[in-house]
């Protein structure tokens, strides 16, 4: 079953790429880009992987987490990470288990795909980005949500803020 728009992600627990665990509920309260890449060291990860890290502050500023996942083990990840001096963790999830929860798709049965959820601080799907090939459009289309997410909020309080 493919996660949609609206749905709750699941629970999970993962080691992230300096040993250190990684859970949903930690991201309570927060917004969370949470982007699915296929492998370290390809060009199309490692271009996708660097524009999360170019606007890294971006997402700061905003109130989100970023988070990368694939399968690759934690040495893998560590190494990925100091190359190309990424500031978030990358998630080993290396029996694909929650790539299968979320249902990220296999690309001709046999390439992992690249899939960006957009959580907001309830744990809750806002949106989904799938496009295998153009991974710097992941990053692009995560901050242009997160921002309408922002200014839906700001609004919703200048609202509340009239009515009281």
């Amino acid at each position: 079953m493919t996660l949609q728009i609206g749905d709750s992600i699941p629970d999970f627990l993962l080691f992230d790429q300096e040993g250190n665990y990684r859970s949903n509920k930690e991201c309570i309260g927060k917004l969370l880009v949470l982007f699915f890449y296929p492998k370290n060291d390809t060009p199309g990860c490692i271009a996708q992987a660097c524009g999360f890290r170019d606007k890294y502050d971006l997402f700061k500023l905003l109130g989100a987490l970023v988070w990368g996942v694939n399968n690759d083990n934690q040495e893998s990840h560590r190494k990925f990470a100091e190359k190309n001096q990424l500031p978030f963790p990358l998630l080993c999830d290396e029996e694909n288990l929650l790539r299968k929860q979320f249902g990220v798709p296999k690309i001709l049965g046999l390439l992992d795909g690249r899939v960006t959820y957009i959580i907001d601080s309830k744990g809750i799907i806002r949106h989904v980005f799938k496009d295998l090939l153009d991974g710097p459009q992941h990053v692009i289309e995560a901050l242009i949500v997160l921002e309408k997410m922002k200014l839906e909020l700001k609004s919703y309080k200048r609202i509340a803020t009239k009515i009281c």
